[in-house]
């Protein structure tokens, strides 16, 4: 292990079809006003909404709602929330949903008693929290972005066509989430497959850096093969529940910077897919999907011993008479084919990118220095022209 590391994860799991018997306990921890957010309906269709208020009133608790969280949580959702959780002296933010939702309590969290503009403040300035945080607890519906477990939060500033993502610290973890594979099953397939993506490429944006050997790549390695066998077995059958138990858990532990330890990361997919997502609004896993392969077509030569890894440890790519440059790209090949097997739109106009949107995508994107070749902006133009 190259590099020194501190690790701590201050969120308690409840994992498994009994998970959600334990929030009247935890709610015990809580003073009695609760904000409660949600996506739309989904949660309402599956008789959850009614469950989780049937159990917040059993420990006597008052409920102010915030509902409709988009799938790209905005500033002005978030802001609102903030206002909710000042008005009525919110002891415990509980986000019921998917990672946008939990993204948003987060958001709430450090924003309510922001002193300024929390937007400029921690998604532009990128400065400590310096104020009151309110708890989050998180019920998770569907799996992919390991919010439930992290210190992440991506807000999209609608009028200033900003998508930031940024990473809080422990206190801003869930303080506990509660996780039932089967409140996935009611998630369609699209985002069930853009949830399955979108943990990938949160993998794939940890091993794609450094050269050394460390026990993290042996981890991720054996995430990315679970992810990859279960994925297969829940698109013939979504209802399957080790399948969904082990997306679940391979979505968690890929996010959870357990995966991440000792490692530099790149995360530029994700740099240019927020500005994507900006712009047109798309699922998060399916915008990074379209952008990873010819990414990794134009930066593999940077890390061609790490591609060629992956080719042959995950996609087991013979490699025989082949040169290390031909390994590799077989390796990216064999991603490609899987991104169609799970069904995902291949290409930037099938998700309504217009040619117009690339040069401000590009121009738009943080650009990093930890992946393997630092980009320009011209270079992630080239890049979304190719994705195109």
């Amino acid at each position: 292990m190259k590099f020194d590391f501190n690790y701590y994860n201050p969120t308690k799991i409840y994992f498994g079809k009994t998970a959600l018997n334990n929030l009247k306990e935890e709610l015990k921890n809580y003073g009695e006003n609760i904000l409660l957010v949600y996506g739309k309906n989904s949660i309402k269709r599956s008789g959850l909404y009614d469950r989780v208020i049937e159990i917040l009133k059993e420990t006597n608790k008052k409920v102010v709602e915030l509902a409709g969280i988009k799938s790209n949580p905005t500033y002005d959702q978030m802001m609102e929330g903030a206002r909710l959780v000042k008005e009525n002296n919110v002891d415990l933010i509980l986000g019921v949903g998917g990672g946008s939702v939990i993204d948003c309590s987060k958001g709430i969290s450090v924003s309510a008693y922001c002193n300024g503009d929390p937007w400029q403040k921690y998604w532009v300035n990128f400065e400590e929290v310096d104020n009151k945080i309110i708890p989050v607890g998180s019920i998770l519906t569907m799996a992919g972005t390991g919010s439930e477990m992290n210190g992440g939060s991506v807000i999209t500033h609608e009028k200033q066509m900003l998508k930031n993502g940024r990473v809080f610290s422990p206190e801003v973890y869930p303080k506990f989430s509660i996780l039932n594979p089967e409140y996935t099953y009611t998630v369609p397939k699209y985002q069930m497959i853009s949830g399955i993506f979108d943990t990938l490429s949160h993998l794939m944006e940890q091993y794609f850096s450094g050269n050394d050997n460390n026990t993290t790549d042996y981890i991720i390695e054996g995430v990315m093969e679970a992810l990859i066998d279960n994925a297969r077995v829940a698109i013939r059958n979504p209802e399957n529940y080790e399948a969904r138990s082990n997306i679940m858990w391979c979505t968690t532990v890929g996010l959870n910077t357990i995966t991440g330890l000792s490692k530099t990361q790149d995360w530029e997919v994700h740099m240019i897919e927020h500005q994507l997502g900006a712009y047109t609004d798309c699922a998060h896993g399916i915008g990074l999907a379209i952008i990873s392969i010819p990414y990794y077509k134009y930066i593999y030569k940077h890390g061609l011993d790490k591609f060629v890894r992956f080719a042959q440890k995950i996609w087991n790519v013979n490699g025989e008479n082949m040169s290390k440059e031909e390994i590799a790209l077989a390796g990216i090949e064999k991603l490609s084919d899987f991104i169609k097997e799970l069904g995902i739109p291949t290409t930037l106009r099938e998700i309504g990118t217009t040619e117009d949107m690339l040069p401000k995508i590009a121009n738009s994107c943080v650009i990093l220095d930890s992946g393997y070749k630092k980009l320009s902006p011209e270079d992630i133009l080239k890049i979304l022209k190719l994705a195109y």
